[in-house]
């Protein structure tokens, strides 16, 4: 028996996806949406995309067991419970998401991130740039790395130094608060530069005002080199008192504070549409969203039709291979791998070889127990009966086996909330339940001549034994189906079996089994796969 695990801070329990109100809500429009996307939000939303259908119906395959899903076993009390699949979705399925954020931050946390302090820019484009982005999903990409280099050129303005390497984290965001469409950059920015020789100098000072001018500058020279307006209208934009193209630097993270820069980065890349933000009335007709601003244009609650909110959710479904999170500067790939190979790998001493534990490529790449007990306080793989260490026993994906274990779980769950229901009948009868006992004689008592028929005993109903006992089904050559030219049913008689030279002829069945009687009930057989080791 493997030793037990202290217990966990909270028991896990698996999400009821069907309970949802996003999962509700695609169900039961997503196939009207389908037929008149073209005709009512086309024009707003741009057009449908094939990835918006592919999503979608992961998305109501994420976490239904009858999709597949894996055993995970207690050994220590045997008790086990089963986890449904994911669809692994980014931007749309909340859980499979939020598992994405996990798994990023941490990453984050012990990789990427300088132990130096950090600034979060947030960089706004007006509404006109905004349909460009609706229709050419690369061009907030190249937004991305034209704020990258504004921000480097500041700092390296600033500190006078040319050679700083800046690190910089850019999310590229589609959604505002009441999930509209509202693509916006996020970047996590180091607060200054290191120098080649890894020395860090900081920001002296945080001029908003010329920063804001050289983005707005430099993303309307973008759209005049990609030819989407000219230069007469770039011109005219930069007349504009305000022109939406806007940068807030207002969150410092200091370098010992790495949980809070860690939410932070959390909060730059969250999902869309929030399920605790989110009513869908299916009897109104009518979903209503809660922004997250307590003030602004933007702020309080927002009542739409189903299709309008749907058509608006999907529009920010990524496109595959659409690069969403980009790396710069400092944070750089290429940057961080020339780093590691200039480090001094200790060639006096070799390091030491430690085998790693052999692990499944999914559970040494997401390490699923440790990022849900890192979000939810609860450990997953604690069994709750015991406390003891759970195992993932099986992977179930074939439709079969799908059918009859859910089968099986769904009439036990029947069977036991009717626990005071009586028992199926039975083929054997017990003789206290319809026999009286007959008392036994005195031992004066004449003894009754052999040849006397038998008596037959009475039961507590006025019935005989014969009739209270079930009949059986009979046994040996009479199971056998009859021969052909033999009469079948109840009226045929089995033939006479010989000994020798001498017919004899079987013996009559009793009184009380005539026919063939019902036939017996037997028990469901149990699934070997459900049953509990020896």
């Amino acid at each position: 028996m493997p030793d037990a695990v202290p217990a966990a801070r909270g028991v896990y329990k698996p999400r009821r996806p069907e309970a949802s109100p996003l999962f509700r809500l695609v169900s039961n429009h997503l196939h009207r949406l389908q037929t008149v996307y073209d005709e009512r939000f086309a024009r707003e939303y741009g057009p449908w995309r094939p990835v918006v259908a592919q999503v979608a119906d992961k998305f109501l395959a994420c976490g239904v067991l009858d999709h597949g899903f894996a055993r995970i076993r207690c050994d220590a009390c045997t008790h086990e419970y089963l986890l449904a699949f994911s669809c692994k979705c980014r931007y749309f399925s909340p859980s499979c998401h939020a598992k994405r954020l996990a798994m990023w931050t941490q990453w984050l946390d012990t990789t990427l991130l300088a132990p130096v302090p950090h600034w979060q820019v947030v960089l706004t484009i007006p509404k006109r740039l905004r349909a460009y982005c609706l229709y050419r999903r690369r061009l907030l990409g190249e937004i991305a790395r034209v704020a990258a280099r504004t921000v480097t050129a500041a700092i390296r303005t600033l500190t006078g130094e040319r050679d700083l390497a800046v690190g910089i984290v850019a999310c590229l965001q589609t959604h505002g608060p009441l999930a509209n469409w509202h693509p916006h950059l996020h970047l996590l920015v180091t607060d200054g530069g290191f120098r080649p020789d890894r020395t860090f100098v900081t920001w002296p000072a945080h001029d908003t005002a010329r920063l804001t001018e050289a983005f707005r500058r430099a993303v309307l020279r973008l759209f005049v080199r990609l030819a989407l307006f000219d230069e007469e209208q770039a011109a005219g934009m930069l007349t504009w008192p305000h022109s939406g193209l806007r940068v807030h630097t207002e969150v410092w993270v200091s370098e010992d504070d790495r949980a809070f820069a860690t939410r932070l980065a959390r909060y730059c890349a969250w999902s869309p549409v929030a399920l605790e933000r989110l009513t869908y009335d299916r009897t109104a007709k009518a979903v209503t969203y809660r922004s997250d601003k307590s003030d602004g244009p933007t702020a309080g609650t927002e009542t739409v039709d189903p299709l309008e909110f749907l058509a608006r959710v999907l529009v920010h479904i990524s496109d595959k291979g659409q690069v969403t999170t980009r790396y710069y500067g400092w944070y750089a790939n290429r940057p961080r791998g020339m780093r590691r190979q200039a480090e001094p790998a200790a060639a006096d001493t070799p390091p030491l070889i430690v085998p790693a534990t052999r692990l499944a490529p999914t559970e040494a790449t997401r390490r699923w127990a440790a990022l849900l007990q890192q979000m939810f306080e609860v450990d997953p793989l604690a069994c709750p009966t015991c406390h003891g260490a759970m195992r993932i026993v099986a992977i179930i994906t074939q439709t079969s086996v799908i059918d009859q274990i859910l089968t099986h779980l769904r009439t036990r769950a029947a069977h036991a909330t009717h626990a005071g229901a009586r028992s199926p009948p039975s083929t054997r009868a017990p003789a206290s339940r319809s026999i009286a006992r007959a008392p036994r004689p005195p031992a004066d008592a004449p003894t009754p001549p052999e040849d006397a028929p038998p008596q037959r005993p009475t039961t507590t109903r006025g019935r005989s034994a014969c009739a209270a006992v079930p009949p059986q089904r009979p046994r040996g050559p009479h199971r056998l189906p009859p021969a052909p030219g033999h009469p079948a049913g109840p009226q045929a008689e089995p033939p006479a079996r010989r000994t020798g030279a001498v017919a004899v002829a079987p013996k009559p069945a009793p009184r009380c089994a005539r026919g063939s009687g019902p036939r017996p009930i037997l028990q469901p057989p149990r699934l070997n796969f459900l049953s509990r080791p020896d």
